[in-house]
């Protein structure tokens, strides 16, 4: 298990605000936090392969930029969780993928260039699983500004 210090945590907690619209970002927030740029960089790097963090990067609103988003669910049968996890993510679409103690025990949001696009993933996803894809359009939009104290 991979221990955080004072440094990592502050790192996590100060990207979760935001990063910087300008031409070296890191070094801005690197120097925030009396950092060098290359030891931001890699303290990121390190934390992204060690696992305490699945993913950095921007989140864009597909819909603002013309595109399509759609949280959709499946009853994986426990057994094969892991190998429909697998063929569920190598879709470029998934956003992110994540399981729940429920009967619809994998939820993810596909994220695509338009509304067709969605049918398109969700029925090929079916169809390589063999398992139902339910899709849950957005009706209404909600901003929760969830955040993480590390």
């Amino acid at each position: 298990m991979t221990v955080l210090d004072a440094t990592d945590r502050a790192i996590l907690n100060r990207l979760q605000d935001d990063l910087p619209l300008t031409a070296h970002p890191f070094a801005d927030v690197a120097g925030d936090l009396h950092l060098s740029e290359a030891d931001l960089i890699a303290r990121i790097d390190r934390m992204k392969r060690e696992g305490v963090i699945t993913r950095f990067g921007p989140f864009f609103d597909a819909e603002a930029m013309g595109g399509a988003f759609c949280l959709c669910a499946m009853a994986v049968p426990a057994d094969r969780f892991d190998t429909v996890a697998e063929q569920v993510n190598a879709h470029p679409e998934v956003a992110h993928n994540y399981e729940r103690s429920h009967a619809l025990n994998m939820w993810f949001v596909l994220a695509t260039e338009d509304k067709t696009g969605i049918a398109l993933v969700a029925d090929a996803i079916a169809a390589e699983t063999g398992i139902e894809v339910l899709r849950f359009p957005k009706l209404q939009e909600f901003f929760i500004g969830f955040r993480v104290a590390a």
